[in-house]
């Protein structure tokens, strides 16, 4: 018996209602192919900030950049959940209604966002894991929920270590919300856990996972190099486990719901006393980096005498002979480049033939080369076996379509004949792992 796993590169829209509107769509689209399980992409529902400083550096932060702030956090959504311990949330308590607004004839908790997903799960009769920024007390999660068709949402949890600048905007959550969760699909029990973007190349992370026997492993991300699917062929063979990864594809013209106007230029510390810009941002791994600037030479005073006992001032480098040695050489190997280029047309005008008024070349225009698309993502959403096998993908520039598989759970069993992570192959007499607040007791299969 075999159930099948999708999953997409859809990317963010210009406010929450149109994503969670794409959301629904896509749920459709899955269910007519017949998709069981259905995996999108990390923040997915309010938009990864790719290439936004939001205005930060070192010791200093800028009004038009909280306001950045302030947008993005108009976007995420509310859920109802409570900060908790340690940003662990409520927990088992929020999955099921057990706080204050859910009892009999509540209104309810959060701003609805809830209450949307689960219908779409209702309506479309899928399991789908999609990745959202979660605000609760203030602060934002990137966060990922379990929506199923039949019980609703049976679980979130909160990205522990956002990545890099990450930190700056989203805050850690607790490693108890790494708790994974069962469903059963044609009489099929399906153990499911997603660890988020970057969290992937954390071992012990992954060994929580592995500890529950999950038999599917989900990794919603924003990482989009072609790099990835080696770690995701990792995850397979390692966990003995079926992986299946979700990017966004983001053309150039687009920015997961966030301002282009924030992506131009990203600040760098040049003292707490001020700062100077950087000339570009270089989208390199999936996040952004700031290219410093080039170095300006400072002139300075430098004054001698006429005859008659007149100051001259001059201006020269601000270092030795050598550097203004340097510049001239410099100044006259740009003349030499530009009397070469004007020799060369000429040269090749006098070869161009004579065009006459009758002559009917006068009026064709050059043919135009089409463009072609730039993209701050490329998606590279796939699916991967327990022997590392690619079954689908990666699904590269491409934000429209599904791809999915057909997936035997047996072969996790089959997998562990010889490599048993969690069992007696990961040597449990000699190597212990505890995490906070989480139960690595397995599930049962």
């Amino acid at each position: 018996m075999t159930i099948r796993v999708g999953t997409a590169s859809p990317n963010t829209q210009p406010t929450t209602p149109l994503t969670l509107s794409l959301l629904h769509s896509i749920a459709s689209r899955a269910a007519a192919q017949r998709i069981d399980i259905l995996l999108l992409p990390e923040a997915f529902i309010g938009g990864y900030p790719r290439g936004t400083a939001f205005g930060c550096v070192v010791g200093s932060r800028t009004a038009e950049g909280r306001e950045a702030y302030a947008r993005y956090f108009d976007q995420a959504i509310d859920l109802g959940d409570t900060v908790g311990d340690g940003s662990a949330g409520a927990g088992l308590k929020w999955v099921r209604r057990e706080l204050p607004g859910y009892e009999q004839g509540g209104a309810g908790r959060g701003d609805g966002s809830r209450e949307e997903l689960e219908r779409i799960a209702r309506d479309t009769g899928v399991f789908y894991v999609t990745g959202c920024i979660e605000k609760a007390g203030g602060s934002l999660y990137c966060a990922a929920v379990y929506v199923c068709p039949k019980e609703g949402i049976i679980g979130k949890r909160r990205k522990v270590m956002p990545t890099g600048t990450e930190r700056l905007i989203w805050a850690q959550g607790h490693p108890s919300t790494l708790r994974a969760v069962s469903t059963f699909i044609r009489g099929q029990r399906i153990n499911l856990a997603a660890a988020i973007c970057w969290e992937n190349y954390m071992p012990l992370v992954r060994q929580a996972l592995y500890a529950q026997n999950i038999n599917l492993y989900l990794a919603p991300t924003a990482d989009g190099r072609e790099g990835w699917l080696s770690l995701m062929r990792t995850i397979g063979v390692e966990g003995r486990c079926f992986v299946v990864s979700s990017n966004m594809c983001v053309r150039g013209d687009e920015a997961d719901g966030t301002d282009a106007g924030d992506r131009d230029v990203v600040p760098v510390a040049g003292g707490f006393g001020g700062a100077r810009r950087s000339s570009a941002v270089v989208m390199d791994d999936g996040f952004e980096f700031a290219v410093p600037p080039p170095k300006v030479r400072h002139g300075r005073r430098k004054s001698v005498f006429d005859e008659d006992g007149n100051e001259i001032v001059l201006s020269c480098p601000a270092d030795n002979g050598d550097v203004q040695a340097e510049d001239e050489a410099e100044d006259q190997a740009h003349a030499q480049a530009k009397a070469q280029a004007q020799a060369q047309e000429q040269q090749k005008q006098k070869q161009l033939p004579k065009v006459t008024e009758d002559d009917t070349t006068q009026n064709q225009q050059p043919a135009s080369v089409p463009k072609a698309p730039v993209f701050l993502s490329r998606g590279g959403s796939s699916i991967v076996s327990p022997f590392g096998d690619v079954l689908a993908g990666p699904q590269w520039e491409d934000e429209d379509n599904l791809i999915y598989a057909d997936i035997d759970l047996r072969d996790c069993i089959r997998g562990r004949l010889d490599l048993d992570t969690a069992g007696s192959y990961s040597r449990n007499d000699a190597f212990k792992l505890t995490v906070d607040g989480l139960d690595l007791d397995p599930l049962p299969y």
